[in-house]
């Protein structure tokens, strides 16, 4: 049986409990997190559909519950029955039997294929199932190839309910189950027995604090060394989902106090500090001197990675490259002459450099030629017959670096060609890239274990030129790498600072300059007549900020000539909250994708997905090659095989049901997942609601990623906070440190 789920507050008396028994017809709401639901019951002598309320980790249509509980009158939805128990099943009639399997329960089966078993064993089709599944070899249009995958998916579904059984049993929620039975097969039970806390590291989704609650249940004590080990590796990886590459000694132990103290159990300092000294002994993890932290701490491979990295880029700059100048000079000036185009100072610096220097960094806003600087600089390289290769962290920056040079660019990622097999790069120290010069764009993504791989594959008498705008946010991951590199004053960086005639032109460049530099944007309101390219929607409160982008996705964006379902993406602060991408994106789903007849969709988690959605990935899944921040549009959704198929840049993906919670509906994106792409229309919410977030370089990289036309959607307060506030916070990491360090020893 279920634990009982949380009562309405407003029920103030206890009715009496009655019972209840029926199949699930349809799921309305199911939560990921908590279980509650809410679903329609075709259920014993009533005659319509009833509603149910309760907490189910796994509730699924076409499943007979036996319920247990009370009815109720909701002020806005009427009578429904609220559980407080239920028992599972076997459906008793032939439809029931029929739903049950076709529900999605069984990969291999759908609705076509359950009606086919059912009209051929009838009420017994269960039980064949159950001890003589070879015999649906006998169904009509039932292949011995498809009897096999379905006798896998019966036999993994049953072990799957033994695992949720478990877990349930110890009051935690069961919806990893099939993660968790993905991950750890037949050992699932035992695994999670003797080491709960291995979930958090193994399986997506699942934090300390679900690790510690079956922890708990199980008996292992709230002081035990166990949990205070798994305690100090996890806020050292909360620290990392922060940006940081390590805490300082003192900032560790307070935060491990904090997060392990419970009503029962308030942890020693002292045994804390101990036990991260031991774990620094044990070489779990590092500890290292600081002359003004005392102590910091590391993961074993962030230490390694940011050490290392340092190394590498030492060893690339300390060897000289000789170059002919004077050649390069008169290059340059003709082919100037050819395009038509002169190249500023700094510009004409910068392409000097990169032929006369090992690794040059590019840095510059929007509008100061960086492209046009990057493309002589591929154009002379070429003339000088040095092979190149060309990258960015995602694939569409990597799409805008190859259209801009007109060569071929990837990923990162494929550059150095991850093997899913070893789950590492075949691209390394031993196997470097084949190219003479490595050019990465939009190198302000690049975090501290993506660019240690990156200057791993670098031939060390090769060349690394570096282009990024360091005023944007940076990195998701850990590291500061490209800021890092520049405050180290080892690496040679030329700044463009020009913005030229043509780029003035674009109210987004002049205004994500002034917003740089402090100033308020000098915003258009929005109207039917277009006078400009960066436009502000006044919206005093969320509510309004809400229907003013559903008036804007339906009337003004069209009328300009925009398809709002393809051009438009819409960059929150925030997930949370009216004007966060959760809700937005609700919204949008029906507005841009509505639901039809021909159009599958699926239900996982209170996520409905359906086929046209825009989506994007939330985790590097190297098995999948597809990462972080990727965005795609599903498909298909495949009910009998239990997969959803993702187009991403023209590659179709499939995932489980069980892998979908990796994606996520991007209607609406936080600023943060948007770097390195471009749009043509951005549609950018600013709202108190965001105070938390709001800043300038927030706001900046938010309003860059347009290309044609930026919509700012919020009250003046909220944008002009976002402009005053520069929250640069700092990141805890020393690659600048020990670039220069390398270089004084």
């Amino acid at each position: 049986m279920s634990p009982a789920p949380k009562v309405d507050s407003r029920i103030t008396n206890s009715p009496q409990q009655e019972s209840l028994t029926g199949v699930v017809e349809r799921l309305t709401y199911h939560s990921q997190e908590s279980g509650y639901s809410v679903a329609r019951l075709k259920a014993s002598g009533h005659k319509d559909l009833v509603t149910i309320v309760g907490s189910f980790p796994n509730i699924q249509a076409g499943q007979t519950l036996k319920l247990f509980g009370f009815w109720r009158e909701h002020p806005k939805f009427g009578s429904q029955f609220t559980v407080t128990q239920y028992q599972e099943t076997k459906p008793a009639t032939l439809t029931g039997i029929e739903k049950y399997l076709g529900s999605g329960l069984i990969k291999g089966v759908g609705p076509v294929t359950a009606k086919r078993i059912v009209a051929y064993f009838g009420l017994g089709t269960l039980d064949i199932i159950d001890y003589q599944i070879e015999r649906l070899v006998e169904v009509p249009g039932i292949a011995k190839k498809r009897v096999k995958m379905i006798q896998t998916a019966w036999e993994t579904q049953k072990a799957i309910k033994e695992v949720m059984l478990f877990l349930q049993s110890h009051g935690v929620s069961t919806t990893y189950a099939v993660k968790i039975y993905k991950q750890y097969s037949d050992k699932a039970i035992e695994i999670v027995t003797n080491n709960p806390y291995q979930l958090a590291t193994d399986i997506y989704g699942i934090g300390f604090v679900t690790a510690d609650a079956i922890a708990r249940n199980l008996g292992i004590a709230p002081g035990s060394e166990y949990r205070y080990r798994a305690g100090i590796i996890h806020v050292l990886g909360e620290a990392a989902e922060d940006g940081h590459c390590f805490l300082p000694y003192a900032e560790l132990t307070e935060k491990v106090v904090e997060r392990l103290a419970l009503a029962d159990h308030q942890p020693s300092p002292t045994v804390v500090r101990d036990l991260i000294f031991q774990m620094g002994m044990d070489e779990e993890i590092v500890l290292q001197d600081h002359r003004q932290h005392n102590y910091i701490c590391y993961q074993l491979p962030f230490y390694q990675s940011e050490q290392h990295l340092a190394k590498r880029l030492q060893q690339l700059l300390s060897r000289p490259i000789t170059v002919d100048l004077l050649r390069v000079q008169a290059w340059i000036n003709r082919f100037t002459a050819a395009v038509g185009l002169q190249l500023s100072d700094l510009q004409r610096q910068a392409v000097e450099l990169a032929a006369s220097e090992r690794v040059l960094i590019l840095t510059g806003g929007p509008g100061t030629g960086k492209t046009f600087t990057l493309r002589t600089i591929v154009a002379l390289m070429k003339a000088m017959g040095k092979s190149i290769a060309l990258a960015s962290p995602t694939g569409r920056a990597a799409q805008r670096l190859s259209e801009m040079t007109r060569l071929e660019a990837k990923t990162i990622h494929r550059l150095l060609e991850f093997d899913p097999r070893t789950m590492k790069f075949k691209r390394d120290v031993d196997n470097p890239i084949e190219a003479q010069v490595i050019v990465v764009d939009e190198a302000s993504m690049l975090d501290l274990f993506l660019a240690h791989s990156l200057l791993k594959a670098i031939p060390t008498d090769a060349q690394l030129l570096l282009v990024g705008d360091i005023d944007q946010l940076p990195s998701v991951g850990p590291g500061n790498v490209l800021r890092d590199l520049i405050a180290s004053d080892e690496v040679p960086v030329v700044r463009l600072t020009q913005v030229f005639r043509q780029a003035q032109a674009s109210s987004i460049i002049s205004n994500a300059h002034r917003i740089n530099s402090g100033q308020y944007p000098a915003l258009e309101s929005v109207s039917p007549t277009l006078n400009s390219d960066c436009l502000w929607l006044n919206a005093p409160e969320p509510e309004h900020g809400v229907q003013g982008i559903q008036e804007l996705l339906g009337d003004l964006i069209p009328k300009l000539g925009f398809d709002a379902a393809r051009d438009v993406q819409v960059l929150c602060p925030m997930t949370r909250g009216d004007v966060g991408t959760r809700n937005l994106n609700a919204v949008l789903q029906e507005l841009l994708n509505p639901p039809r007849l021909d159009k599958a969709e699926l239900t996982r988690g209170g996520m409905k997905l359906r086929v046209g959605d825009r989506v994007i990935q939330n985790v590097n899944d190297y098995n999948r090659e597809v990462f972080n921040g990727d965005l795609g549009v599903i498909a298909a959704i495949d009910t009998e095989e239990q997969e959803v198929t993702v187009q991403f840049e023209g590659r179709f993906v499939t995932y489980d049901y069980a892998d979908v919670n990796e994606l996520a509906l991007a209607w609406a994106v936080t600023i943060h997942k948007s770097q390195g792409s471009e749009y043509p229309v951005v549609i950018l919410p600013m709202f108190m609601q965001h105070y938390l977030m709001l800043s300038r370089n927030l706001l900046y990289t938010g309003l860059t990623r347009a290309k044609q036309l930026a919509i700012i959607v919020g009250p003046t307060k909220a944008i002009g906070i976002a402009v005053r506030q520069v929250k640069d916070k700092e990141r805890y990491t020393l690659l600048s440190e020990r670039l220069r360090s390398i270089s004084t020893s």
